[in-house]
């Protein structure tokens, strides 16, 4: 496989024609053979002959056939998988900026190892964001994924695609290899949402892929909306996401021209002043009435343009229109507006512009001028592509091909800008980084991981059907993602809780180290406290019956041999401890702490529903009568002094309860904040207003 994937990389380059044959079969790419035997072997000989196309990276190459070859065990695999994971912080591959013949031979040797191909095939079982980030990119690389089809063909083992994967053979219009460009235009009047992370990712997937560039623009023609503290949030949740762009701009930059622009559509006849208020504008419109000022002379509307631009009192109320149809069975092409006034202080340009171009007329100008040839958005701008496309046309531009693809609508979710500042407005929420908000930081302070966004997302694909996804299958990505590296801890809901007095239990009280994960021995121990008095959660006391027997985790089974209660409350139990006991044959499994103080913090544990009571919203509805009473629940708690050591930001399993993450280190007055983080399961991602009907 290692040389197969090097032959085609150097083949796709046009730099060296390789056959490379499997098992007696026909060539898999091209005829001219290397005289040289193993994969490894055939592939640094193509990385010689052809050297742009696959270069080299010794210290890589060394590693992958010393750490990556051979039987590697779970323990050495998370070292190597960790010391990949470190290099790759700073580096899109481990050669630096292009695939290298170290990147192959190591993301080959990691395909081949069993239990790294398995964790691959259960949608990455990931050891390290980056290690998995740079994995599943190399997966996904044309010749990379070629050559494997091309060798399961070969050898008579082709699947049938797994039905989570989306097919990304949209044949985009026009695309040639190191010729696409694509851009990514966020507005920063907010905070990147799950929606915008789609767009961001498959612009960057598509310049990828045919080895261009992608510009990241911030749409600035707003002021009254826009501020620089967007712009820096947005720039660090796309770093954060494994997405920087090739080049960076801003739509405030090409104002000047894009003035020219608009003056030269009013020379042209094509662009007209027009002061109709917006309420009227809006109904003439619908009715496809003209406007008043439609057939306003020339020398008129450009000399209400320059008044517009002085932000005078007679250009104040002007707006200038494109002039394209009034009753076009298309709203979208019903006399837009393309430049309007503006007095509030630009965040870049300060005072100096009093009217700035809507959106719909900037970007395609700018689309143009930066040399964008894909323009891939949402199919919410669908209704306004001949719009986008009438605008170059009518300026005598080059025209991008637009592609469009659907949203990411999931169920209870509202993803408008505008409604979400309400929520912040109105303080339903703490803020743009809220765990119940869709936004790239509110999702990932509750516990979704920046890898498990990326391969969800890029699961989705190009496609076009629109569909209202349910968050299930998001978090199940998440949690397997957690799952092997999140260290196992215990706490207990503070309410009720309930003293177990242990009979043949330890003279005197005694710590020892338990593994945080027995299924990862490289997380290491944590202390735990034993002693004759324990204490138990209220609801597994009352679970407990005279006789019955039962696990501690941890430590063993036990016998009940009383119970006291009062009034439907257990008050204390008495159990026999029985350690020779069979855990195996026991059917409840419990939780305990020790009652020592010494072994006991103080935790508040958050859980979240959904900010609406609605799954789908229709276009009349107005979401303020479908917020949720009560979103937020709290639980205080008590948990094993091991979780002081937690860090904001850490992903822990409370044993019984779930993953959590850190929001809040335990603090000298205040208690550890832990947020329960949604494991997929139809109980953790249910709508908690619809369990209580």
């Amino acid at each position: 496989m290692t040389a197969a994937v090097a032959a085609a990389l150097a083949a796709s380059s046009g730099k060296l024609a390789v056959e490379y044959r499997v098992g007696g079969a026909s060539p898999a790419v091209l005829e001219c053979s290397p005289a040289v035997e193993g994969s490894a072997n055939v592939a640094k000989a193509i990385s010689t002959m052809a050297p742009e196309s696959v270069p080299s990276s010794c210290d890589w190459v060394a590693f992958a056939e010393t750490q990556l070859q051979g039987s590697v065990n779970f323990a050495s695999l998370l070292k190597a998988s960790n010391e990949l994971n470190d290099h790759l912080r700073l580096n899109t591959f481990l050669g630096g900026n292009s695939l290298s013949i170290g990147d192959i031979l190591c993301w080959s040797a990691l395909r081949c190892i069993p239990a790294w191909n398995k964790s691959v095939k259960d949608n990455a079982k990931n050891i390290g964001d980056e290690v998995c980030r740079w994995f599943v990119y190399v997966s996904s690389m044309e010749a990379v994924s070629g050559a494997i089809l091309l060798l399961q063909e070969n050898a008579g083992k082709l699947k049938e695609k797994q039905k989570d994967q989306a097919s990304y053979e949209i044949g985009l219009e026009g695309a040639e290899q190191g010729k696409v460009v694509t851009r990514f235009p966020p507005e920063p009047s907010g905070y990147l949402h799950i929606g915008h992370a789609k767009a961001a990712m498959l612009n960057q997937y598509f310049a990828r892929h045919y080895n261009g560039k992608m510009i990241v623009r911030f749409d600035d023609t707003n002021p009254s909306k826009e501020k620089s503290e967007y712009e820096e949030t947005i720039l660090e949740d796309l770093k954060m996401l494994g997405i920087e762009g090739d080049v960076l701009s801003y739509s405030s930059n090409y104002f000047d021209q894009l003035a020219d622009y608009c003056r030269q559509m009013i020379k042209t006849d094509k662009a007209y002043a027009d002061d109709t208020t917006k309420e009227i504008m809006a109904d003439e419109r619908f009715q496809g009435i003209a406007s008043k000022n439609r057939d306003l002379p020339v020398e008129e509307s450009l000399r209400i343009f320059e008044e517009m631009f002085k932000g005078s009192e007679q250009g104040l109320p002007f707006c200038i229109r494109a002039k394209l149809s009034v009753d076009n069975p298309n709203k979208a092409l019903r006399d837009p507006v393309i430049f309007r006034c503006n007095l509030t202080p630009h965040h870049r340009t300060g005072e100096k512009y009093k009217a700035y171009p809507t959106y719909d007329f900037a970007c395609p100008i700018i689309d143009s001028i930066e040399g964008v040839t894909h323009a891939l958005r949402t199919n919410e701008y669908h209704d306004r592509n001949p719009q986008y496309y009438w605008m170059v046309e009518a300026l005598g531009l080059r025209k991008p091909f637009i592609w469009d693809f659907s949203r990411l609508n999931f169920v209870y979710t509202l993803l408008s800008k505008r409604k979400l500042n309400w929520f912040v407005n109105n303080n339903v929420v703490t803020g743009w980084d809220d765990p119940r908000f869709p936004t790239v930081r509110g999702i990932i302070r509750r516990g979704l991981t920046a890898a498990a966004l990326r391969e969800y997302i890029l699961m989705q694909g190009p496609s076009k059907n629109s569909v209202l996804l349910e968050w299930d299958k998001l978090w199940s990505v998440n949690k397997r993602h957690i799952d092997p590296v999140a260290p196992r801890f215990v706490a207990l809901n503070k309410d009720g809780l309930c003293r177990v007095n242990i009979v043949a239990g330890p003279p005197e009280a005694y710590t020892a180290e338990v593994m945080k994960h027995k299924k990862n021995p490289d997380l290491g121990f944590k202390n735990t406290a034993f002693s004759s008095c324990v204490f138990l959660e209220q609801e597994d006391a009352k679970s407990l019956e005279i006789g019955e027997e039962f696990t501690f985790m941890d430590w063993g089974n036990a016998i009940v041999e009383s119970v006291n209660k009062d009034d439907g409350l257990v008050l204390s139990i008495t159990a026999k401890l029985h350690l020779e006991g069979d855990f195996k044959k026991t059917k409840k499994k419990l939780t305990w702490l020790s009652p020592d103080p010494s072994a006991l913090i103080n935790v508040c544990l958050y859980d979240y529903d959904y900010l609406i009571t609605k799954k789908k919203l229709e276009e009349d509805d107005a979401f303020e009568n479908f917020i949720s009473p009560v979103s937020e629940f709290i639980t205080p708690a008590i948990g094993d002094a091991n979780l002081a050591e937690l860090k904001k930001g850490d992903i822990i399993q409370l044993e019984r309860k779930g993953f959590f993450i850190c929001d809040e280190p335990l603090g000298t007055n205040t208690p550890l904040r832990l947020i329960a983080i949604p494991d997929g399961r139809s109980k953790s991602t249910v709508s908690k207003s619809d369990v209580a009907k």
